[in-house]
């Protein structure tokens, strides 16, 4: 996914939107998603688009890593989810060189 957010540590960084990509994986349970084929049975990609859209485009921080955080905890309370990978990059900060960040949590199972 690609918002325009105003995120950075360095002077300027924050007062011009940039393009900060957002990747999101998750693992859940699916095998009543796929008896029911219910969108209420599963986690609809749109909400994780949503959640990530307006934690990008109207927060700010200083750190990737802040905002992978704030994406995470967001995402992570939805209590069917297995395992959860946030990754956000800043692909016009650095000439030749993308700064990007990744953090993964996961739940014990029972």
């Amino acid at each position: 996914m690609r918002f325009w957010g105003k995120h950075g540590a360095n002077p300027g960084e924050q007062r011009r939107d940039q393009p900060i990509d957002v990747d999101v994986s998750v693992r859940l349970a699916l095998d009543e998603a796929a008896r029911s084929d219910a969108l209420t049975d599963t986690f609809d990609y749109d909400q994780i688009f949503r959640v990530c859209e307006k934690i990008v485009t109207r927060q700010s921080f200083a750190l990737l890593e802040a905002l992978a955080q704030a994406i995470a905890d967001a995402l992570w309370q939805r209590r069917s989810l297995r395992s959860l990978s946030v990754r956000v990059r800043k692909p016009r900060l650095l000439e030749g060189a993308t700064p990007e960040v990744e953090l993964a949590r996961r739940r014990r199972l029972p």
